[in-house]
């Protein structure tokens, strides 16, 4: 691959997420992809080659969720709900399933495949189960964790200079307490763990990428 690469000609682009989010967890609606706020990130790409591209992103989006928008009569009735601001920076690999060769004068489809790994911070809280008649959410500080991303898109090159992708992304925190589930047991006051111990929460970004392309034109064939 080396051989066949002109290493210090490099294609990049940089460019916005513009999207929205949604979590899965513990409180809340069971439906995996049901959109509550909005998402807005940036993203950056090195293409190494026609079909592969080292990929980092940064996206910001509240989670929401609420009882009250559950098809389980057991979630309804207990009406818990959150709001909960996350951060993510993420670097990984993006796989293009088809050669998306930006030298083309013609317009470029392809599927992508996107997998790395996130680093997210996030409010550390827990429920106080004192209020009437509906426990209310409490923060007591900042969290921080690692995801693990698998994203799916298709991308087109609507002109040289530009690239347009419509993705959708869950990612699987290493954490249970995004919706305050499983609070820490050193937060010095009385709190409730509920829901599955055994199951992490989940978080989802689908939407639009937009990016513009700079840099010297990589050569793709063999020297």
């Amino acid at each position: 691959m080396i051989s066949s690469l002109n290493l210090r000609a490099q294609y990049h682009e940089m460019g916005l997420f513009l999207g929205t989010s949604n979590y899965i967890g513990d409180v809340g609606s069971n439906y995996y992809l049901m959109p509550s706020n909005s998402a807005i990130g940036i993203i950056y790409k090195w293409n190494l080659t026609t079909r592969y591209s080292i990929r980092f992103s940064a996206i910001n989006s509240s989670l929401k969720s609420s009882d009250y928008r559950t098809s389980d009569m057991n979630r309804f009735r207990r009406a818990y709900s959150f709001e909960n601001n996350l951060s993510e920076g993420s670097l990984g690999i993006e796989f293009n399933f088809v050669d998306f060769n930006l030298h083309d004068s013609q317009t470029n489809y392809s599927p992508y495949l996107y997998l790395g790994a996130s680093y997210i911070k996030f409010n550390e809280f827990y429920y106080d189960f004192s209020a009437i008649p509906i426990a209310k959410p409490i923060e007591y500080g900042k969290g921080e964790s690692i995801s693990i991303p698998i994203i799916f898109g298709i991308k087109t090159n609507p002109s040289p200079y530009w690239v347009l992708g419509l993705e959708i992304g869950a990612r699987y925190a290493l954490t249970d307490n995004l919706d305050g589930s499983s609070p820490k047991e050193n937060i010095g006051v009385n709190y409730y763990s509920f829901g599955n111990s055994n199951n992490n929460d989940w978080y989802i970004f689908s939407g639009l990428t937009i990016s513009f392309t700079f840099g010297d034109l990589p050569c793709y064939c063999k020297e």
